[in-house]
């Protein structure tokens, strides 16, 4: 994928997003959230109201609402019942409004890429999707599961791939449901944190060959950085009561030690530095990671006034949310870069370098 030209020299063949779609469930506001229901459940502890006030979240969106149906009790099963029902529509939603924007039809469609890490059946989401979306028998299908937070940046790395090996259209879409995975009592600190911050959300890219497509994002490049040493930090663990996450407070740190060296792999490579990136779309994982990965890039506060934005409107989507973000960008001017990154277990942090066509 690299974008580095001789003079008088044709634009390579890449994949372009096209066209973007999202979806999301039934909005809560977070006070009433913490009022009507965590609160009770934390015993009003003022640590846990501290951490509550403090996640940057103002709203949030959830298919299983605390406030109308406790989920906390559920049993694994149930929760990806559950996951089956719900996660179905939502991506339908996401999935055609991106092609109704796109140059291209359901028929088209060489590749669907689905990623989740809060649900999963067999036949899955991809099976389920293609069928009721029309598209066709020969369809290509990748499911990318419990990645985490970060997987739609390799996601999307796929499907580029696919896109310039078969100069066919391809689509991702990740759908994430962490409502459905409340835990039950007791709760910790690290929880307090996971239950403030997750919410659900559902959105797709069309990305197609860009000699066939019109104006987009070029995918330059991805790249992943994962520190295993900090495997410990960030875990997302199947249990008898649906997926508990572990949010270590190292996280933040580990994140801006290395997206450093992320986003200078991406640039160096290619002749440019951070100062040709006119957008930045960072992963809302919460306003401390938001702030690391401000101060060790010596960013602006325009520069991540989006994932701002997104965190206080949407809460941190996992997977879905880094395209949430770079949808919310906006138009961006022909030649700009846009450099997106999101951070995971492992502990990963990946990031793609795209520019406007």
């Amino acid at each position: 994928m690299e974008s580095t030209l001789h003079p008088g020299a044709a634009l390579p063949m890449l994949g372009r997003i096209v066209a973007f779609g999202s979806s999301t469930p039934a909005a809560y506001d977070q006070d009433q959230l913490w009022s009507g229901y965590y609160g009770t459940q934390y015993g009003q502890e003022l640590v846990a109201e501290r951490l509550w006030r403090g996640a940057g979240v103002r709203t949030r969106h959830l298919a299983a609402s605390p406030l109308n149906e406790d989920v906390s009790g559920w049993s694994t099963a149930q929760r990806m019942r559950r996951f089956q029902a719900d996660a179905l529509p939502l991506a339908k939603e996401a999935v055609s409004g991106a092609l109704a924007t796109a140059p291209f039809s359901a028929d088209d469609v060489g590749l669907l890429a689905t990623v989740s890490c809060t649900g999963y059946s067999n036949p899955g989401l991809d099976v389920q999707l293609a069928k009721d979306l029309g598209m066709p028998a020969s369809l290509r299908r990748l499911a990318i599961g419990h990645m985490g937070c970060y997987a739609a940046i390799p996601g999307l790395a796929a499907v580029s791939d696919f896109v310039t090996a078969h100069r066919r259209p391809a689509v991702l879409v990740c759908t994430e449901l962490p409502s459905l995975h409340v835990q039950p009592p007791p709760h910790d600190a690290e929880q307090t944190v996971a239950h403030a911050l997750f919410a659900d959300a559902c959105s797709a890219v069309v990305v197609a060959p860009s000699d066939r497509a019109g104006q987009g994002l070029d995918v330059v490049a991805v790249e992943t950085l994962t520190d295993a040493a900090s495997t410990e930090d960030m875990t997302w663990d199947i249990t008898d009561h649906g997926f508990r996450m572990t949010l270590s407070r190292r996280v933040p740190a580990v994140v801006g030690r290395h997206v450093p060296a992320l986003v200078d792999r991406l640039l160096s490579h290619r002749g440019l530095g951070r100062e040709d990136v006119r957008h930045w779309a960072i992963h809302p994982g919460g306003p401390r990671i938001i702030d690391a990965v401000q101060r060790a890039l010596e960013l602006t506060d325009a520069d991540v006034e989006h994932s701002r934005d997104i965190l206080s409107r949407y809460g941190n989507c996992s997977s879905a949310t880094i395209l949430l973000n770079l949808a919310s960008i906006g138009p961006v001017d022909a030649g700009d870069h846009v450099i997106a990154m999101a951070f995971g277990p492992g502990l990963t942090v990946t990031g793609a370098l795209l520019q406007s066509r």
